[in-house]
């Protein structure tokens, strides 16, 4: 797995846009989407020790690209 240094508002093994309201100062008074979503544990448990609880991942590598999220 390549992994992208952890940047707030960037997916960590992506490096796309996580849409993590709390990493963007416009959007801090908002829930993030992570909030009301359940993500696998299995997923999270794979990410190394240097990226997790550094940056939200993003809905596609979180697994829930499929479901509807709202829009930032």
């Amino acid at each position: 797995m390549t992994l992208i240094s952890p940047a707030a508002d960037r997916c960590p093994v992506c490096g796309q846009s996580n849409r993590c309201t709390l990493a963007d100062p416009r959007t801090v008074d908002r829930a993030c989407w992570c909030f009301s979503e359940t993500i696998d544990p299995a997923v999270l448990a794979a990410l190394p020790d240097e990226v997790r609880d550094k940056a939200c991942l993003c809905p596609r590598c979180a697994g829930l690209a499929d479901k509807h999220l709202p829009a930032l």
